[in-house]
């Protein structure tokens, strides 16, 4: 095991408490490789509530990463979890400033749970060749907090940068600017029909990601499309249609 600082190892940020409740987890991958000296884990606990805004932080760790299962343990103020709310985690391994592993997928925090398990996936170093951008995209989980089932939001992208589809409620269209595995959104303009709360509430939330995308990268394999923001947190998971 990497050694790194005793404070990394005890970070606990956020409105973590010594006192508070704690939960150990390990943070797992499938690829057979090893890690690099210096490679970190860090774990969040977020509130994923509000459709239309950033994650609200709870508590996060860091640790120094394994070259396959890296156990944590986190607390957390049982204080700060509100009835209603949604929670989940969030975990991520980096070396030398580089994002390599993400969760891609919502794991719902369970404060009943005593132990957590955490799938991270490989980061690709840039976009696949071997399935075009180019294409039709259907949502599968916006920022962490998944998507409504059995409602549609799609997003569609022509080989000349003009992107149109539909939020769930309203169809949209515009244009992005692609570079490389960089692409960002310009204005969409939306057609303005009111649809049931949830419905508009995930709209905004897909709107919302498409502004904050800055880089995109394939899985080939898997026929996905990740859109990152600018700090490389998973803001948009597509399927291929």
């Amino acid at each position: 095991m990497t050694l790194i600082s005793a404070a990394m190892l005890a970070s606990v940020v956020g409105v973590a408490l010594a006192d508070g409740a704690t939960i150990t987890g390990n943070v797992v991958y499938r690829e057979r490789m090893l890690q690099p000296v210096g490679a970190v884990v860090t774990v969040r606990l977020e509130d994923v509530s509000l459709a239309d805004a950033p994650a609200r932080l709870i508590a996060e760790t860091r640790v120094a990463a394994n070259s396959g299962p890296t156990a944590f343990s986190i607390n957390y103020d049982p204080g700060s979890i509100e009835p209603g709310h949604s929670y989940a985690w969030r975990a991520s391994i980096t070396a030398a400033g580089k994002l390599m592993f993400t969760t891609n997928q919502r794991h719902t925090f369970d404060p009943q749970a005593n132990a957590v398990e955490l799938l991270v996936q490989r980061v690709a170093d840039g976009p696949a060749a071997t399935l075009p951008l180019a294409g039709a995209w259907l949502a599968e989980d916006i920022d962490g907090g998944g998507v409504i089932d059995n409602l549609q939001t799609t997003l569609e992208i022509a080989a000349d940068g003009k992107v149109w589809g539909n939020g769930g409620c309203n169809g949209f269209g515009g244009s992005a600017k692609i570079e490389g595995d960089a692409i960002t959104f310009g204005d969409l303009t939306a057609t303005e029909m009111a649809c049931a709360e949830a419905v508009m509430n995930q709209e905004q939330k897909f709107h919302a990601a498409l502004r904050a995308a800055r880089s995109f990268w394939i899985d080939a394999g898997q026929r996905k499309l990740l859109l990152r923001d600018g700090t490389g947190k998973l803001v948009v998971q597509f399927a291929a249609m």
